[in-house]
């Protein structure tokens, strides 16, 4: 029988045919496993490499800063801090001082508190110590100074204050409005040197300097000249009433203007109850208190020329020229009679305001201002500020 070659048939459950399907199927995984590999999605991977860069340079920076601060020495760091401005030291050293404050409301309003509280007492004890540091500065009944003996002055009004401090020593009084007669002078004096006209300028007496409510004389006549700078002088030393008239009429604007510039200086100084109406003082409607006269004094005292005229005790002037010559005394008579103490000062004198006189005295080093009003004898203003002088001798030391 002949030989027939016999064509293969695969079975399903024959062992080739499973060797078939575990190649593919490995074949398949492989490829699989390749395409996911190459296809990664790009954020996943970026998002891994950036947390392992971060962890990485975190702790290389960590080890560097470490090693850094090892070798900073103390110069480097005053080097540092000598950089910094002053308000951020300041800042710095209050974050070293005070404790850190939580911020929760109700303990942060009590911080706030206690801050406020503090600060309280910081004001009170200065205000405390300024009591204290003055407290001694008084007249003392040991020296004279008592209210009797205060009620035994004979002016009307008084006023006692030590300049620097503003502490009132004794008053009488100190705010009757009362006329002050030629007192009005040192305004008289304050506006003309404001004006900054020239103190050479010549002054004309006029009719119209001539005094026609209480008809007094003056020993400058009609038609005297005189420069500007002798009518303040002799106006302030011996309360030379034409010289003052002289100054008001030659203003800008005429004497109506020079007198509302002495009220407006007033209200400037704080002079509530003064009131001018001329420059001379001869009318009883140039009106103030001692308290408001205090002020003038102190505002007057700024002027070299008004300290120095009305203390000097003489003065020559040549009102019709080199031939005439008349001869002026300060009107002050403690000044006459040495006291130098006195660095500022002003008489005055009408019927209807008394005898009155205002002083700045240095008393131990001290500038005290001494106000007289209203003084019935011709002596009895003087007599006051001599017993009061004697007060502040034997009290302030």
């Amino acid at each position: 029988m002949p030989y027939r070659p016999q064509t293969p048939t695969f079975a399903f459950g024959s062992s080739a045919w499973l060797r078939y399907i575990a190649i593919f199927g490995l074949l398949w995984l492989s490829i699989g496993w390749t395409f996911g590999a190459t296809h990664e999605s790009p954020r996943h991977s970026s998002l891994g490499y950036a947390r392992n860069v971060k962890k990485v340079t975190t702790g290389e920076t960590r080890r560097r800063v470490t090693r850094k601060r090892k070798h900073v020495t103390d110069d480097e760091r005053s080097q540092h801090a000598s950089k910094l401005t002053p308000k951020s030291r300041r800042q710095a050293s209050r974050t070293a001082r005070e404790p850190r404050v939580s911020r929760h409301p109700a303990k942060l309003a009590v911080h706030r508190n206690r801050r406020s509280a503090s600060a309280a007492r910081v004001i009170a004890n200065a205000t405390l110590s300024a009591r204290t540091k003055h407290a001694g500065l008084r007249l003392l009944p040991r020296c004279g100074y008592t209210p009797r003996s205060r009620a035994l002055l004979r002016s009307r009004s008084v006023f006692v204050v030590d300049e620097r401090t503003h502490t009132v020593l004794a008053e009488k009084q100190a705010d009757r409005v009362m006329p002050i007669a030629s007192i009005s002078k040192l305004m008289t004096a304050v506006v003309s040197l404001d004006a900054r006209r020239s103190l050479n300028e010549p002054l004309n007496v006029t009719v119209q300097d001539q005094d026609f409510e209480k008809f007094t004389g003056s020993r400058l006549s009609v038609g005297s000249v005189l420069p500007r700078d002798d009518m303040l002088h002799i106006a302030l030393m011996s309360s030379e009433n034409r010289a003052a008239a002289a100054l008001s009429r030659d203003y800008a604007g005429g004497r109506p203007s020079f007198v509302a510039a002495m009220n407006a200086k007033a209200r400037a100084l704080g002079m509530r109850h003064t009131r001018f109406v001329n420059g001379t003082g001869l009318s009883p409607q140039n009106v103030s208190t001692a308290r408001d006269l205090a002020r003038l004094v102190a505002a007057a005292s700024r002027y070299p020329l008004i300290r120095a005229y009305s203390t000097d005790r003489d003065q020559l002037v040549f009102p019709g020229g080199p031939r005439t010559r008349l001869s002026y005394h300060n009107s002050n008579a403690l000044l006459r009679g040495g006291d130098r103490s006195i660095v500022l000062q002003k008489t005055g004198f009408i019927n209807e305001a008394g005898h009155c006189v205002v002083v700045r005295m240095i008393v131990h080093g001290r500038p005290i201002d001494i106000v007289v009003l209203g003084a019935p004898g011709p002596r009895d203003h003087i007599a006051d500020v001599i017993t009061i002088r004697r007060w502040l001798r034997c009290s302030l030391h």
